[in-house]
């Protein structure tokens, strides 16, 4: 079948050419319409179920609102995984899904059961939704409401929220992708009607009589309409209140026929609703937005649609407002993209060097060559048709050394064939002969090149069965690489013969030109290359034969060395990406204020951008924005350090550096400490885990100061271990409460009920809710709540008068003890387990070594109570995730290559000695990580099973050419093993020094997303080195041993049997006077060293059999011709 493939190409260069140019067309289109992202996006199917209910405590969220919801969703299709976070007046729950199970379904799963979890919640405790349908790369976009210097005694805080809300976030719907534009900072505008104690007091009022009041005489209705002249006139009652003065003249209540109004009792103004949250930036509060992406959009479509609106967005804003730009991921995608381009170019001309150095012939290194563009244009409309991003990942790890793999196998035999005919005959070689050649040396090395590249292929297919994190990681490599050696293989058989018939024609004419010459230089460069490197060669093999047990024992110390070095190594489960920018959390005591926090980060910034040119912006998130996916309490901050490219940083050139001398900047700031990290990694690392860290120690059990107390021993055993960079303590208990607690025996003497009280309590305080007033388009909350002078300590919440059912009042310090108890903080949940955990960064060392250290420090330190255990997350739970799947997926890969090996070449032994180069390439991996300082990673797993698929291609190109000698009579082991590692050490050096290559660029890369591919390339750059130095070496010796083990066999065999002298005798004279035709002098160079030797040289001598075996070519060529459409041609006519 292969055979036809190459045949019909080769007589149909017409077919061949114009499918090609449909290739460059459609892969030129689908190229500019890949999705295109940095990195790929590892969020797990999750959907969050958010509730906010701003009067409730921890407690009461977790029992009344978190528990409820959980329970509800637990038991649905597809769940693997729930989390939780219950915080003072917020609960969410993070539902995690199986990825098969898409992006809707489970969300309307989650809705049908949020119906019904709704009924069960309390009236006013809130009502549960889903968050936005977005991923951790979901933030595309991050903006600030600024106001120039010379309008800022004209903007409020809240002036710029409302711009937000009802300017920028109302113009930015409809854009395609955007899912949510989530507000943060500023102060919510509202209508507030600030009620004075003692004035309802001397009235003989209470709150809840003007709360009434405003909802009663604030509202519109509609009374039909009457039939008149012929019309209907509609009837519009209007009683809404549109200004602060309608608001001031509601009546409360007559008295003596005097009415009482709200301004009697209280200050109507513009108030500002309870804060929950804060952004700062560059040392001053601001206002902001973030705009989130919904699940599966093409980020860098959307970013570009983003912009184009925020410019239209800015025309309509007031003057002396501007939108500035804080995070945009496009910066992120610009360097990642210029790092995959830059790997690739340099990649690729730095193979077609080798190429046209190698094979001596530029006509062949470009034919080779041009495999590269045209297997990535087959990537690219795969990648589009199967929705494959384009990424670091997907892109980075191309090599198209690999690629062109069988390309140089097919286009090397070519030259080679060329070679022999041109020391044959010096005729000149026409078209027809030229396609003969080009046919005959494809047919020959394309068995080879074939399973060579279908190794290659299939080696990537394990990679398909990796789970989570890391299957998102490399899925999208393995699927690119695949589908681009998927192309190469059909070109190889179609376009690299046809196009090598077509222009590696030899010129023979006698006057060359400049091109002829060029050719004729190059040639004999390679050939004094390759002759130089066989004179290197040829005796160190010679020596290898002689020295079997040597080089063989060698081989193995050297395999036994790397296992040892391997074992000793360290692991981590991805390298970091250096995004560019930094982002640290300072933290301060538990319950610290939102004012405490906003004064900090502002000092922070001051010093950041103070002492260190390189910064261009700090910004600062605390506390929670508008749709609450984040869930951080006041004492925890989120610090964003946009920094400026790298070649203009001044106060050091590493980033590892300028950690260190920033955390040391801003330690003078007291009661604060810090954890620094990614704005990408901690949003992954948060959303995957619940936990912001790279390790994250979790504690599970019932009681939550046991939890707590256990955390901070857990924290104190292994503080100062080496490794440990940041640590964090989870803030579980010491939030500050005034505690409310109702004396029920005084309650039922004077007719109260918990109720009425606590409505009291909530209107005074959070305010209540009385209605809306609108501006318009706009609407605010009418509120009432205690005048601001009133809400300031526990003395105002005991002296808050209540009204007894005869009229008169009494304080509540009266009817409840009125206390400060610290309660909890938070309560996070894993699968329905309380849990509470200690976070730790890592800069250092590798994750493995470290966890192992901590690991034994707490098995002898720390005693945990009954029912209560100790789990790893993070990083690290995903490190050993992905190593046990790899432990299952390499023995497949493995097992697959020698499969495939067996098909090639119908041989056991013959496959297992070709399989010995995988733990040769192995030797080379390790070391290579061990000489660079480089712990084993999932991106060095990745590589190894790359370069165990390469490494055996050597080993089958060197033993194929041995089987074919054999077969041609070359019956001596020594020089039929001589002869072909001859024959085959050009393309053995090409594809090896070809795949080296194309991997350098990567190896050496310091560009931003260089740190994930650079495990990956140092292992198949060491491993292809080791591989094939030792293959040239050991893979003959083992051939040696294995053929001449089976020669003695056969030697016995053959004594066994009783052969009549006579018979071979009378066979020996027929021969000889027979046959006219006898070729003496190719008997003469043969020596017979066997009985089949010698049967062997008779057959192929024989006239009469060489006849028939002419005539049995000939029906096989006809067979083919009668499955042959011919030739295509074309023709123009003129005129």
């Amino acid at each position: 079948m292969i055979n036809k493939i190459i045949a019909f190409s080769i007589h149909n260069k017409l077919i061949v050419g114009l499918l090609t140019l449909v290739l460059i067309i459609y892969g030129t289109y689908s190229m500019f319409h890949v999705p295109l992202d940095a990195v790929p996006d590892i969020t797990n199917n999750q959907v969050q179920v958010i509730t906010q209910a701003p009067n409730l405590g921890t407690e009461d969220i977790e029992q009344f609102i978190t528990y409820p919801v959980e329970v509800a969703v637990a038991n649905l299709p597809g769940v693997v995984e729930i989390r939780s976070v219950s915080r003072f007046g917020l609960s969410v729950v993070t539902i995690v899904f199986d990825d098969e199970m898409g992006t809707y379904l489970p969300r309307q799963l989650v809705a049908e059961k949020l119906n019904e979890v709704k009924e069960e919640i309390p009236q006013g405790f809130g009502e549960p939704y889903m968050g936005p349908i977005t991923t951790g790369l979901g933030e595309i976009y991050q903006y600030t409401l600024r106001v120039d210097s010379e309008f800022k005694d004209r903007y409020s805080m809240s002036d710029l929220r409302t711009m937000q809300d009802w300017i920028v976030r109302r113009q930015m719907a409809m854009v395609p992708g955007v899912v949510e534009v989530n507000a943060i900072g500023g102060a919510v505008k509202q209508y507030e009607v600030a009620v004075d104690p003692d004035e309802l007091k001397a009235i003989g009022l209470t709150i809840v009589d003007v709360f009434n009041a405003l909802e009663a005489n604030n509202q519109n209705t509609g009374g039909a309409y009457i039939e008149k002249d012929h019309q209907a006139n509609y009837i519009r009652g209007e009683g809404l209140a549109r200004s602060l003065h309608d608001v001031e003249n509601i009546s409360i209540k007559t008295v003596s026929g005097i009415p009482i109004l709200i301004r009697d009792v209280a200050k109507v103004q513009y108030g500002k609703a309870v804060r929950y949250g804060a952004l700062t930036q560059d040392g001053e509060e601001v206002v902001g937005g973030l705009v989130m992406m919904l699940k599966g959009a093409n980020s860098n479509e959307v970013i570009v649609d983003v912009k184009k609106r925020m410019a239209e967005i800015q025309k309509s804003l007031p003057e002396g407002i501007r939108i500035e730009t804080l995070l945009d991921r496009s910066d992120l995608i610009g360097r990642t993209t210029y790092t995959v381009a830059k790997n690739l170019i340099e990649g690729a001309l730095i193979v077609i060097f080798v190429l046209v150095v190698l094979l001596g012939s530029l006509r062949g290194g470009l034919i080779t060559a041009s495999i590269i563009p045209l297997s990535l244009f087959f990537a690219f409309i795969l990648m589009r048709h199967f929705n494959v991003w384009a990424n670091l990942m997907s892109l980075g790890a191309i090599d198209f050394g690999i690629i062109v793999d069988g390309a140089v196998i097919v286009v090397e035999g070519t030259v080679h064939q060329i070679e022999q005919r041109i020391k044959k005959s010096k005729k000149k070689v026409d078209s027809e002969e030229m396609d003969h050649l080009a046919e005959e040396a494809a047919d020959s090395v394309m068995n080879s090149a074939f399973f060579g590249q279908l190794i290659i292929l299939i080696v990537f297919t394990p990679i398909l069965f990796l789970e989570g994190v890391e299957g998102k990681m490399f899925r999208p490599m393995a699927y690119t690489f695949g589908f681009a050696v998927f192309g190469a293989i059909i070109l190889s058989l179609t376009y690299v013969p046809a196009v090598s018939a077509l222009f590696l024609k030899p010129y023979q004419g006698d006057n060359p030109g400049w091109f002829a010459r060029l050719e004729a230089k190059l040639q004999k460069g390679s050939e004094w290359i390759l002759t130089g490197v066989y004179r290197m060669y040829q005796p160190a093999l010679v020596k290898a034969l002689s020295l079997r047990k040597t080089v063989l024992i060698v081989a193995v110390v050297l395999f036994g060395a790397s296992v040892f070095v391997f074992q000793r190594m360290g692991a981590e489960f991805m390298p970091q990406l250096d995004e560019g920018d930094i982002a640290f959390h300072a933290i301060l005591k538990p319950g610290s204020s939102l004012k405490e926090m906003i004064a900090t980060t502002t000092t922070i910034e001051k010093i950041l951008k103070e002492q260190f040119p390189e910064i261009k912006k700090v910004v600062s998130r605390i506390g929670v924005a508008e749709v609450p996916t984040d869930p951080m309490p006041f004492d925890f901050s989120d610090i964003f350090v946009i920094m400026a490219p790298k070649s203009e940083w001044v106060t050091t050139d590493s980033k590892d550096e300028l950690i260190e001398m920033m955390k040391s900047a801003v330690e003078v700031v007291p009661g604060v400490n810090y954890e620094f990290t990614q704005p990408i990694e901690m949003r992954f690392n948060e959303l995957l885990e619940g936990v912001r860290e790279d390790i994250a120690i979790k504690i599970y059990g019932e009681d939550i100061y046991v939890l707590a107390e256990k955390a901070e021993e857990v924290g104190k055993i292994i503080a100062g271990t080496p490794g440990v960079a940041d640590m964090r303590v989870e803030a579980t208990t010491g939030l500050p409460q005034m505690t409310v607690k109702y004396n029920r025996y005084k309650l039922a003497q004077y007719g109260l009920n918990v109720e009425d009280l606590n409505t009291v309590v909530q209107s005074a305080f959070a305010g209540g809710k009385a209605g809306v007033i609108f501006e318009g388009e706009k609407r605010f909350d009418l509120v009432v709540r205690l005048d601001e002078k009133h809400r300031k300590s526990i003395d105002d919440l005991k002296n808050l008068y209540v009204n007894l059912p005869n009229g008169n009042q009494l304080p509540l310090k009266e009817v409840a003890d009125i206390i400060y108890q610290p309660g909890p903080m938070q309560i996070s949940r894993d699968n329905t387990n309380r849990r509470v955990y200690v976070g730790i960064n890592v800069r250092g060392r590798d994750i493995k070594s470290l966890v192992n250290e901590i690991s034994q420090k707490l098995d002898n330190q720390l005693v945990l109570p009954s029912g209560y255990y100790l789990r790893y997350g993070g990083a690290f739970q995903n490190l050993e995730r992905a190593t046990n799947r790899l432990k299952m997926v390499v023995p497949l890969a493995l097992g697959l290559i020698f499969v495939l090996l067996y098909f090639a070449l119908n041989s056991i032994p013959q496959a297992i000695m070709i399989y010995m180069a995988v733990p040769l390439a192995a030797i080379g991996g390790v070391f290579s990580l061990w000489a660079r300082g480089m712990p084993f990673s999932i991106s060095a797993g990745v590589g190894f099973i790359v370069l165990f698929g390469v490494a055996v291609l050597n080993g089958l190109v060197l033993i194929s050419r041995f089987n074919l000698l054999k077969k041609r009579g070359v019956s001596n082991l020594k020089e039929r093993i001589l002869t072909g590692a001859k024959e085959r050490v050009r393309p053995v050096l090409l594809t090896a020094t070809a795949a080296i290559m194309g991997f350098l660029p990567m190896a050496i890369s310091a560009s931003a997303g260089a740190e994930v591919q650079r495990p990956l390339a140092t292992v198949v750059i060491g491993g292809l080195i080791t591989a094939t130095v030792l293959t040239l070496l050991v893979v003959p010796v083992l051939y040696y041993i294995i053929e001449k083990r089976k020669m003695k066999q056969d030697e016995l065999k053959r004594k066994k049997l009783s052969v009549n002298p006579a018979i071979v005798l009378l066979f020996a004279i027929l021969s000889i006077f027979q046959f006219s035709d006898l070729k003496a002098q190719e008997t003469g160079s043969k020596t017979v060293f066997s009985l089949d030797s010698a049967i062997s040289i008779g057959l192929y001598n024989n006239g009469n059999i060489r006849v028939a075996k002419t005539n049995i070519e000939a029906e096989q060529q006809g067979r083919k011709a009668s499955f042959n459409p011919g030739k295509t041609d074309g023709s123009v006519q003129w005129g």
